[in-house]
């Protein structure tokens, strides 16, 4: 099995939307897939409520209750915001790849500042056993806030993969239980190119 974390101490910084989406991605290349999640609010769990049956099959796990019923290829995990302290080292333990959403915001990038000096402590992130990278979310790359998240993620440490855009298609997407790869390719080819990089890298490290 591989195991994908999406973490971030900040509220509201696109946890759910790359699990959601990873988990369609691999759904869609016929995958089995778990999305597990950590956080009380529940949001990735009400996406997969909300998805249509004719759409590849994502199993949906509790993370805070039981253990999935499956053990499949692939599990994404969304976590809560203030992940920390032994909850935090488990769960990075736990996984192959950790991926840290980042919008471009002073708040956002002051938790998560703090955070990936955590991240970088990790036991099993300075053995290589787990590794980190970054993706910027809701990106307008034409703004100074862009600007400057891109100068931090260059200071931060750990590889920056890329960003995505601040575009409708998600909310539409995650409004109807839908991920990016649900949708005709033509309708979001330039959003799909945003994502090769975050694919082609998770590919890279969770070989066997």
């Amino acid at each position: 099995m591989k195991h994908i974390l999406i973490a971030n101490p900040k509220g509201g910084s696109g946890k759910t939307t790359l699990a959601t989406n990873l988990a369609g991605y691999f759904a869609t290349r016929g995958r089995r897939v778990v999305l597990s999640d950590l956080d009380r609010q529940q949001s990735a769990l009400e996406w997969l409520q909300r998805r249509p049956y004719k759409l590849p099959l994502i199993h949906g796990h509790d993370a805070r209750r039981k253990p999935p019923g499956l053990e499949p290829e692939w599990k994404i995990t969304d976590s809560p915001a203030g992940l920390r302290e032994e909850k935090l080292t488990d769960a990075v333990k736990a996984a192959d790849c950790v991926i840290v959403p980042i919008q471009p915001s002073a708040f956002d990038i002051g938790a998560t500042r703090t955070f990936l000096e955590l991240l970088a402590e990790e036991k099993s992130v300075r053995k290589q056993k787990t590794f980190v990278a970054m993706v910027g979310m809701r990106v307008d790359s034409r703004t100074r806030s862009a600007a400057g998240l891109a100068e931090f993620m260059k200071q931060a440490g750990f590889p920056v993969l890329t960003c995505l855009r601040n575009a409708q298609v998600y909310a539409l997407a995650a409004e109807q239980g839908a991920s990016l790869f649900d949708i005709r390719p033509t309708q979001v080819a330039s959003d799909l190119q945003q994502w090769a990089p975050l694919l082609h890298w998770i590919m890279d490290h969770t070989r066997s």
